[in-house]
């Protein structure tokens, strides 16, 4: 490869580089945790990587990824699912940060949200934790808790059931039938942040239907 070969795929490297984003759904390990509550931001990272045509690998981090462009020239996406715990999930997303040579601002954390109503979607970016523990997690491993934050509604337990029990249960009967198109639209709602920007993004989703 001559000189100018070698400029040109830098230039090419360089700016895909600059246009990638990390996109971790939280959740837990395991086929007794896959359908809980808890993991619904993982739920959105296999609705993402199918979209992309993309397979979870194993990866030199902590983390199973997938890794795709949106469209042909568009924005990358490297979407990862931890391999351990959801009060664990720091580490995994720190080493992807740095792996891929991302800033913060481009990661985007999926993960489920009591208090925001079952069959909805909110995007943030910083504020607390809310006694979330990935989220918690991933605050102090980056030492910043200004990510952006897909929040998918599960809502709260009904009557005195302790929330950490209504987590870690399947969705009930009745809303395992909204459950495919509340993943589809986080989803999409990742897309539009990485396309359109955040406050773009925002406007769509946070607009009454």
């Amino acid at each position: 490869m001559g000189l100018l070969d070698r400029l040109r795929s830098r230039r090419k490297d360089d700016a895909v580089s600059e246009n990638t984003w990390l996109v971790v759904g939280l959740g837990n390990p395991g086929a007794q945790y896959a359908a809980n509550r808890h993991n619904v931001g993982q739920m959105v990272a296999d609705e993402l990587a199918s979209r992309l045509g993309a397979t979870f690998k194993t990866h030199k981090t902590p983390s199973r990824v997938a890794e795709g462009f949106l469209h042909p020239g568009g924005p990358k996406l490297v979407i990862a699912k931890p391999n351990g715990y959801m009060n664990t999930s720091g580490g995994p997303v720190s080493a992807l940060l740095k792996y891929y040579s991302l800033p913060v601002d481009r990661l985007i954390i999926v993960h489920d949200e009591l208090d925001i109503p079952f069959d909805t979607v909110r995007l943030k970016q910083g504020g607390g934790h809310g006694g979330h523990n990935g989220v918690r997690d991933v605050s102090k491993a980056t030492d910043a808790g200004d990510f952006t934050r897909v929040r998918v509604g599960i809502g709260r337990p009904p009557g005195r059931q302790d929330s950490a029990d209504f987590v870690l249960k399947d969705f009930s009967a009745t809303e395992k039938a909204s459950v495919p198109n509340l993943v589809s639209d986080a989803a999409d709602a990742v897309e539009a942040i990485v396309e359109h920007g955040l406050v773009a993004a925002q406007q769509r989703f946070h607009s009454p239907a």
